[in-house]
């Protein structure tokens, strides 16, 4: 059984300073309970890399372009991130599918271009209150996780995050029974595509997981560790969530 994994996502904070942060968390825990992934703002992969050199405790960006290289202003390709150190990309996250109208055809385009360079996909799926509302759930991750995905995923380069739109930074959590519901739909998804490698396919949880709800939210069967926002930028929050995430 591998371990839970537990992704650290700063979104738009952190400098320099903040790295201080993280040493300390690193000195308080030097073996963590669980796989531990970091996506620090860009400008931050490379010094957080060496900051965790020895640790084991591995690097990501939190989005790349779909093309390799070009006249893209102000965006970083999946080779940069890999230049940097990083090992992971998030994809697809709710607040790029909404804040820039990210299609899934683009994450799925974005997730190939990721492989090819040697990265990890992290690609996020999740549903909106109104169409929570509106029992629609189901229907909105599978199509999600249908168009997103490219052909051709594995177990090694492929993790998928249930983000509910709705929970991320509102304090509301689906219940344990609402969580195992679609948890269970999206591995039933991925063994139905993928098979053996489906059945291996790290899911994680990506809707304000807290270390208030953490350890119930561990116990669920089919979540496979956390896409972690506003928790991962103190390091005694996100210690207890990688405490919590243990086998």
């Amino acid at each position: 059984m591998q371990k839970k994994l537990a992704v650290g996502n700063w979104k738009m904070n952190g400098l320099y300073e903040s790295l201080a942060e993280f040493s300390a968390m690193n000195t308080a825990c030097p073996a963590p309970a669980c796989d531990v992934l970091i996506c620090p703002p860009t400008t931050l992969i490379r010094s957080l890399v060496e900051a965790c050199d020895g640790t084991g405790i591995q690097v990501g960006g939190q989005d790349c372009h779909e093309q390799t290289s070009g006249a893209h202003t102000g965006d970083i390709s999946a080779h940069m991130l890999v230049d940097a150190g990083a090992t992971h990309v998030i994809l697809g996250h709710s607040e790029r599918r909404a804040s820039y109208s990210e299609s899934d055809l683009r994450v799925r385009a974005k997730a190939t271009t990721a492989w090819n360079a040697s990265l990890t996909a992290i690609v996020c799926i999740g549903e909106t209150l109104d169409e929570r509302k509106a029992f629609k759930t189901l229907d909105i991750v599978g199509g999600q996780l249908a168009m997103s995905v490219p052909d051709g995923a594995t177990a090694k380069n492929l993790i998928i995050a249930y983000e509910p739109i709705w929970a991320i930074g509102t304090g509301k959590t689906p219940n344990v029974e609402e969580i195992e519901e679609v948890h269970a739909y999206i591995r039933v998804c991925l063994k139905e595509r993928f098979r053996s490698e489906g059945a291996n396919m790290r899911i994680l949880y990506g809707g304000s997981m807290t270390p208030e709800n953490a350890c119930s939210i561990a116990t669920v069967p089919n979540v496979d560790g956390g896409l972690i926002g506003g928790a991962s930028l103190k390091g005694s929050d996100f210690m207890s969530i990688i405490e919590s995430l243990k086998n």
